[in-house]
C-alpha cells in the first residue's frame, strides 16, 4: 500500500488503543510516521515494528505539561521538514464522582481538560499555521459518541464534556479555514475493543456486559478506526471536510 507515500503524519497517543493501531495502519501505507507517547516507549516502538526505520520517529511528550504540545511539534517538524496529517488522538479517561471530594472533583477536571481539550489545541494551533503556510494539510480529531449522546455513566461526565469540546474546536477550525486547504474530520467512536473502554464500562460488566446495548451485539474493531484514519489521511475527499464520522455499529444514529 502506497496511498500515503511521501506523507508525514503525526499520531499521538500511538502507544496502545486506537492510537497503536492508526499507527501501525498509516505506515503500512507508506506514510512517515511520528509515533507521540507519554508513559509508554514500549508501546510506541510496538506499534510501529516491522515498519522500515526510516519512516518512524518516536516522540515523547506529557500533552496535560504546559508548553509540552509545542515542543512536540518541533521535534515533528525538525525530522522531515513538514507534517502532512495530524492525528489528534490522545486523550485521559479519569472519573469524576458528583459525590466525591471537591478536592478530586477539581483535579479530574483539570487533567481531563488539560489532556484531551489544552494540550490538543495547542498541538493543532501549531499544526493549522503549518498547514497554512503550506496551501493545506489534514486534521484528524478523535472525539467520541459520547460527544452527541452523553455518557451512560455521570462519573465521566468531564471526559464527555472534553470530547464535545474538541470536536466542537475542530469544526470551528474546519470553517474558518476550508478556503486555505486545512481538511478536518471527526470520528466519534462507540464501545471500541481498547483498555480506555474495559475502564469506561467495568461496572455495567465490560464487553460481555454490554452487548445486549449494542445494535451488532459486539465492539468496534481498533482496526476499522485505523482504516477510517488511513483513508481520511489521503485528503482525497475534500468535500467530506467538517463531517463527524460515527462508527459505532448502528447503536446510536442521528
Amino acid at each position: 500500500m502506497t496511498e500515503l507515500a511521501g506523507r508525514t503524519v503525526l499520531v499521538t497517543g500511538a502507544s496502545k488503543g486506537i492510537g497503536a493501531q492508526t499507527a501501525g495502519a498509516l505506515g503500512a501505507a507508506g506514510a512517515h510516521v511520528i509515533a507521540h507517547y507519554n508513559r509508554d516507549p514500549d508501546g510506541a516502538r510496538e506499534a510501529v515494528a516491522g515498519l522500515p526505520a526510516e519512516r518512524v520517529h518516536l516522540a515523547q511528550a506529557d500533552l496535560a505539561e504546559p508548553g509540552a504540545a509545542r515542543r512536540l511539534w518541533q521535534d515533528a517538524i525538525r525530522w522531515q521538514g513538514q507534517v502532512d496529517v495530524l492525528v489528534n488522538n490522545a486523550a485521559v479517561l479519569t472519573q469524576a464522582r458528583l459525590d466525591g471530594s471537591d478536592e478530586d472533583w477539581d483535579a479530574v477536571w483539570a487533567l481531563t481538560y488539560a489532556t484531551n481539550v489544552a494540550g490538543p489545541m495547542a498541538l493543532t494551533r501549531e499544526a493549522v499555521r503549518h498547514f497554512r503556510s503550506r496551501g493545506g494539510g489534514v486534521l484528524i480529531t478523535m472525539s467520541s459518541w459520547v460527544a452527541q449522546r452523553g455518557s451512560a455513566d455521570p462519573d465521566l461526565v468531564a471526559y464527555s464534556a472534553s470530547k464535545a469540546a474538541i470536536k466542537a474546536a475542530t469544526q470551528t477550525l474546519a470553517r474558518a479555514y476550508a478556503a486555505q486547504g486545512l481538511l478536518c474530520y471527526m470520528i466519534a467512536p462507540g464501545m471500541v475493543r481498547t483498555r480506555m473502554s474495559e475502564i469506561a464500562t467495568a461496572r455495567r460488566g465490560g464487553e460481555p456486559g454490554t452487548r445486549g446495548e449494542l445494535a451488532m451485539g459486539s465492539w468496534v474493531p481498533p482496526t476499522e478506526i485505523a482504516d477510517l484514519v488511513v483513508f481520511l489521511a489521503t485528503g482525497t475527499r475534500r468535500h467530506l471536510s467538517g463531517a463527524t464520522f460515527d462508527v459505532n455499529g448502528a447503536t446510536y444514529l442521528r
